[in-house]
């Protein structure tokens, strides 16, 4: 596995990158890195591609330019990774706000995108605060009051020490907790972590991520890019429901169980991940 930075937008981009073939790009969340992979692409290279997994701006070994670490911010951050590589023919694999990300990447440059896996990613907007559970309601308006948010998750660094082990149903070794925390020693390197919740849409807010949430439903309708969900159970962001929606609205739309987990599934499910995924970019494109 080759570790290795490019230069962006005045700052860089750290990625891992193994195998060789049509190049297949991973996308983590919050608050993990490109080590959230480390045990998927090894399996899916092995099958015949090449296999990157990117760092996003902020996080893991990437740059920390000054910015508010916005969701558009990341979106031009991949752009621009992605232009800089020369990446064409590409499958685009995202967990949590990845997921996001690679559906975005696939509805605005359709050209260069040949298929798209995600897992564990907002497929809607909430219209209500009372759509949440109650725990969930109560966690997440707390990290949203001003004050709070910032003490919880840039002092306390809530996200790494929290929310990371729970959820995931196995527990971390000292090891692996250790390199999650590694990016964020400082509190000063924690904005990135902190911004995420902040834009969770909401009720409409913020108004231009629930734009382009909804937006990337068109995505999961196009009956002309494969794409493929994987769902655990009982799952967080994708539960039931979602899985659902997906059966009734998507399009060229493989859908896998790959059994026990809450949000973290390449921590949990690595091996079935990777096995799905060899799987399906095996097949036929459409």
């Amino acid at each position: 596995m080759r570790s290795a930075t490019v230069e962006v937008r005045g700052s860089w981009l750290h990625y891992v990158e193994v195998g060789a073939g049509d190049p297949v790009l991973f996308l983590h969340g919050n608050p993990t890195s490109s080590y959230l992979w480390r045990n998927v692409i090894d399996e899916v290279a092995r099958a015949g591609w090449r296999c990157i997994a990117l760092d996003l701006i902020g996080m893991g070994g990437s740059g920390k330019p000054i910015l508010d670490y916005r969701l558009v911010d990341h979106l031009g951050y991949v752009e621009a990774f992605i232009d800089a590589l020369g990446l064409s023919d590409l499958t685009v694999v995202g967990h949590d706000w990845g997921a996001v990300i690679a559906l975005d990447h696939a509805r605005r440059f359709r050209s260069r995108v040949r298929r798209v896996a995600f897992m564990e990613g907002h497929l809607h907007a909430i219209d209500r605060w009372s759509d949440l559970d109650e725990g969930s309601r109560e966690l997440f308006q707390r990290l949203r009051t001003p004050g709070v948010g910032e003490q919880l998750i840039i002092q306390e660094n809530f996200f790494v020490e929290e929310v990371l082990p729970a959820g995931i149903l196995r527990t971390l070794s000292q090891e692996e907790l250790d390199a999650y925390r590694a990016p964020y020693r400082d509190p000063a390197a924690r904005l990135p972590v902190w911004r995420w919740p902040q834009e969770i849409p909401i009720e409409g807010v913020p108004a231009d991520v629930a734009a382009i949430v909804t937006a990337n439903q068109a995505v999961l309708a196009d009956p002309e890019l494969p794409k493929l969900l994987l769902h655990a159970t009982p799952g967080a962001v994708i539960g039931p429901a979602e899985v659902a929606w997906c059966r009734e609205h998507g399009r060229a739309l493989t859908i896998v169980d790959i059994g026990p987990g809450t949000h973290f599934l390449p921590e949990d499910r690595p091996a079935e991940i990777a096995a799905a995924l060899s799987e399906w970019l095996g097949l036929p494109l459409l």
